[in-house]
């Protein structure tokens, strides 16, 4: 009962918490403006990420008190709402900001987990008990490459009205399934909290959108994600474990590994921003925005079932 309060709480925060961010961004001008990449065609508020952040770490407060899980989210959240903020301000005044102090903080924002003591500590076979345990230097980076991957992962997928909220909603919905059946309770209650925030958000930001999560947003979901596979599926990783949040993930995971490979093939810069992402191919072959985003959402959630049926039947 205590998971359907924290979907409750956390819906109710970010349902009451965005339209004051949203009025408070359109007050001081900080919004998304319409360029040749982009598909929108009139400014949009930025400041979404924000209700989403006090949502999650609100509801992981208010029912599981500051354990690693929750100083882990709430410090590396923090950091990478506030590089996202300042991200997004560049946008709003039509600037690009520099990549290197972006990666910079992700990296930086990617080894909290580790600091904490979350992380992918070694391997174990499926059919044995013996585990392979990682060095300490092994199991950072490790850890530090599967977060860092999802913060730039669910970045990328947010370019189409209410895509990354929704795909996140149905990945943590899937990790939340997850960890009930491995017995983690708090990964449970942030997952369930990480659900709740993203479908009070899509209220608002399911096309036509009335306010975009931004960067800030973008880059916490992602890493509240990776943190929360890690905590309930990977720490120690066998066949089984791994295959739940690869599965759970798999629309952004895929999507970056079309896009990383066109890119490549085209000898364009990886971080380079462009129209290569899957929703953008699906708009260019005529479907509509709400046609694609529901389409994408329809794979996500045959990944999500997916996931769960291997984990029951393997298990």
């Amino acid at each position: 009962m205590v998971y359907l309060y924290a979907l409750v709480f956390s819906f109710t925060v970010v349902i009451l918490l965005v339209p004051l961010v949203r009025s408070i961004a359109l007050r001081i001008g900080f919004v998304d403006r319409p360029t040749k990449r982009k598909i929108h065609d009139a400014p949009i508020p930025l400041s979404g990420g924000v209700a989403i952040f006090a949502g999650v770490i609100a509801t992981s407060f208010v029912f599981m008190g500051h354990p690693a899980l929750f100083r882990t989210l709430l410090i590396g959240g923090s950091s990478l709402v506030l590089v996202g903020l300042v991200d997004d301000g560049y946008k709003s005044r039509g600037l690009d900001f520099p990549v290197w102090p972006r990666l910079i903080a992700y990296i930086a924002v990617s080894l909290v987990p580790v600091w904490q003591g979350i992380g992918i500590q070694g391997v174990s076979s499926p059919s044995s008990s013996a585990m392979i345990l990682f060095s300490p230097v092994v199991s950072a980076a490790v850890t530090l490459i599967w977060v860092f991957a999802l913060i730039n992962m669910l970045n990328f997928i947010d370019g189409i009205d209410g895509l990354a909220s929704g795909v996140t909603a149905i990945s943590s919905m899937t990790l939340f399934a997850a960890s009930l059946i491995f017995n983690h309770n708090q990964t449970a209650l942030v997952a369930v909290a990480l659900a709740g925030s993203c479908l009070a958000f899509l209220a608002y930001n399911f096309h036509p959108a009335r306010i975009f999560m931004g960067d800030a947003g973008a880059t916490f979901l992602g890493f509240t994600l990776a943190v929360t596979a890690i905590d309930g599926t990977l720490k120690g990783a066998t066949l089984l474990s791994l295959s739940v949040p690869l599965l759970a993930l798999g629309v952004p995971i895929l999507d970056t590994a079309i896009v990383f490979s066109r890119r490549l093939f085209e000898g364009k810069g990886l971080h380079r921003a462009d129209n290569l992402h899957t929703h953008h191919s699906l708009m260019k072959w005529g479907l509509t925005q709400v046609q694609t985003v529901s389409f994408l959402y329809l794979i996500a959630a045959v990944f999500s079932l997916l996931s769960i049926v291997v984990l029951l039947v393997l298990r």
